[in-house]
């Protein structure tokens, strides 16, 4: 069995904390390549790492806030330029159909309608009930962070390995039942010992560490707090371009 990696395309927060890309992850060893969140950075992660645009089918969001969602405008019409062909699709929260196509019209006006070589199609994903979409199966599960619509934990079973993700989320038991028996659990990690509400912070996380069963954890979503002070952490912790084989 061919290993299963994930690239951090973008370990950053909404702000570009030390100066790193949005949310944006590249799963890639299976049948063929899967984006986690497309923060609105994602286009210039993709490229800067040398990943065609074009090689991307398949897209799973955890929530509709920017810096998770907000690239895919940029993929599209990079498509629609490219002369891409391949489809584009996206599973998401339930509104996510809606929320991609006003951003894009926000951000560039009749745009969502424009004839272009390929089909842009939304799968809805619901809680709790697992999904195939294209190379993976996609289980979600709520967690807590406003954002318009649900806000999920994404379980991810992807070329024989279980890829958990929380999202943005405070902390939540739901997280203890998306990382169950994961090969790799990454985490948001907002935070050093300050709560904000609808984030983790490390302090919590270390307390909670021994409920979370996987065989690795990865912190991400750092802010500047929480990036000055790597070297007093004993979790592992991501960085844009960062490669984790699973």
């Amino acid at each position: 069995m061919s290993s299963v990696r994930l690239r951090f395309l973008g370990s950053g927060d909404a702000f570009a904390s030390g100066g790193r890309f949005q949310t944006c992850f590249h799963l890639d060893g299976g049948e063929e390549p899967l984006l986690i969140d497309c923060g609105a950075t994602a286009l210039i992660a993709l490229k800067r790492e040398r990943i065609d645009p074009a090689s991307i089918g398949w897209v799973v969001l955890s929530h509709l806030h920017g810096d998770h969602f907000a690239g895919l405008p940029w993929l599209i019409l990079d498509g629609q330029f490219a002369h891409r062909e391949r489809p584009l699709v996206i599973g998401g929260p339930p509104g996510t159909a809606e929320r991609v196509r006003h951003a894009f019209e926000a951000l560039y006006p009749a745009a969502p309608d424009a004839d272009r070589p390929f089909e842009v199609r939304v799968v809805e994903l619901a809680e709790r009930i697992r999904s195939d979409l294209g190379p993976a199966a996609v289980t979600p599960f709520e967690v807590r962070h406003g954002s318009g619509a649900p806000p999920y934990a994404l379980r991810i079973e992807y070329g024989g390995k279980t890829i958990a993700y929380s999202g943005d989320t405070e902390w939540t038991d739901s997280l203890i039942e998306a990382a169950r028996g994961s090969d790799l659990f990454v985490c948001e990690c907002n935070e050093f010992d300050k709560h904000v509400p609808g984030h983790l912070d490390y302090r919590t996380l270390e307390a909670k560490r021994d409920q979370l069963d996987c065989r690795r954890l990865v912190i991400t979503h750092m802010s500047e707090n929480m990036l000055a002070r790597l070297d007093q952490l004993d979790l592992e912790a991501a960085a844009d371009g960062m490669v984790v084989e699973v």
